[in-house]
């Protein structure tokens, strides 16, 4: 090994001193003189190391032994650093010309939230000043209050839409992602014209749907009149009224859903003060549901007193049509489940059937508006096809989430995890 010739050549040249001491008449001096030169001889090494490290740049120094091996050794190691460095420097280089060239914005904030970089789109976006502002904490240039409790919450599993205040009033959506050692990438889109379509969308419909209102309870009206008495009519017409008439209360529990979806669409992001006492809840439906399906049983699982932060009507609602879509499709000698229950931090709502189930293809699709696993269920049931879309929009303005368990032939079990807020 190179120490083990390094030291052998050291007692080599102190026996030589020695040797030539003893030939002199004092072999200690002779020894103590090779020493002293040994020594010197390192130190010259080792200050022409020092002196070459503290300027990388020269070439490395002719030096002897060991340390020309360590020299090598560290050379080496410099250059193998220049080239990842200069790698790595060409990476970066690429992906800040790629995120400089992206029409949405894109923020590299470093950890303690100062800014390190962002593109033109940003600039424009945020009002931010690049590189003037870099260093400054983003959440001190962007005040909106909406993006400063997303920022600093550290749960960016789902993506922030918030309006900018100012002259041009924008809707931007912001996606964060924490990388390397807590920096943070954010990446920032004007949704404008998508909130506005949206917006435009859900004031269509309430429009409309009101608007329809008036004609089909004058309708509805005049129908339930003439069928007061059928046989006052002639028997080709009964039938056919009395078609009228079904369709014609569909039709308005259709727009009832429709009216009750859009406000809770419209009053989704506004916060939640009432304490709802979800067992109570249960409890009324309980009583309702023994008068509309007297073939039927609705049994409850009250195993805790905990309430939600809420609104009570909506969340009579979305629990109702949990049940009455398991009693719809639940056999007459069947029985329906509702527990209620806590888990830590979490409040279980479960509604169980054991009705025909659903295959799991349709998970993904059940909760959007009108979606029918079949056509023959909504025939079946008469339902308007938005019972779980009310569902979703409830669930997502309490800050809750569904859970879809079924399997055909064995009945479905839909499930509403809530944060617990207060406990009675």
């Amino acid at each position: 090994m190179e120490w083990l010739s390094a030291i052998s050549r050291i007692l080599v040249v102190v026996a030589a001193g020695a040797a030539l001491g003893w030939y002199l008449g004092d072999p200690v001096v002779g020894a103590a003189v090779a020493s002293l030169l040994v020594l010197l001889f390192w130190s010259r090494q080792i200050w022409r190391i020092e002196k070459w490290l503290r300027d990388s740049s020269q070439p490395p120094p002719d030096v002897y032994g060991i340390w020309g091996d360590i020299v090598a050794r560290i050379y080496k190691q410099q250059r193998e650093a220049s080239v990842s460095r200069e790698r790595l420097q060409s990476t970066v280089d690429y992906l800040l010309e790629s995120f400089a060239a992206m029409r949405d914005g894109v923020v590299i904030v470093e950890t303690g939230g100062g800014i390190r970089w962002c593109n033109d789109a940003a600039q424009s976006l945020l009002a931010l000043r690049y590189p003037d502002d870099i260093g400054q904490a983003i959440t001190n240039l962007v005040r909106e209050p909406e993006f400063s409790q997303y920022f600093n919450a550290n749960a960016y599993a789902e993506p922030l839409v918030f309006a900018t205040a100012g002259a041009v009033n924008r809707h931007l959506q912001v996606v964060i992602t924490q990388f390397a050692e807590g920096d943070t990438l954010l990446f920032i889109r004007d949704v404008t014209d998508r909130v506005r379509t949206e917006q435009m969308r859900r004031d269509f419909v309430g429009n409309v749907s009101h608007e329809l209102r008036t004609p089909l309870t004058v309708i509805t009206g005049y129908l339930g009149t003439l069928l007061t008495d059928p046989s006052k009519l002639p028997a080709a017409y009964v039938r056919a009224m009395e078609q009228m008439q079904g369709q014609a209360v569909r039709m308005e529990n259709l727009l009832k859903d429709l009216l009750w979806l859009s406000r809770i669409e419209t009053t989704q992001g506004q916060k939640k003060h009432e304490q709802v006492d979800v067992a109570a809840l249960l409890d009324e439906l309980q009583d309702e549901v023994s008068s509309t399906y007297p073939e039927r049983r609705l049994e409850l699982d009250l195993q805790c007193t905990t309430r939600v932060r809420g609104d009570y009507r909506e969340l009579y609602s979305a629990i109702s049509n949990l049940v009455y879509n398991a009693l719809k499709y639940s056999a007459d000698d069947t029985v329906v489940r509702a527990s209620w229950s806590r888990s830590g931090s979490q409040c279980r709502l479960d509604v169980q059937d054991q009705g025909i189930g659903i295959d799991a293809a349709h998970f993904p699709r059940l909760t959007e508006r009108f979606y029918r696993v079949d056509d023959s269920r909504s025939s079946a049931t008469g339902g308007t096809g938005l019972g779980l879309a009310i569902v979703k929009h409830v669930a997502a303005a309490h800050g809750a989430e569904l859970k879809i368990d079924s399997k055909l032939g064995q009945g479905s079990t839909f499930s509403l995890l809530f944060p617990v807020t207060v406990q009675c």
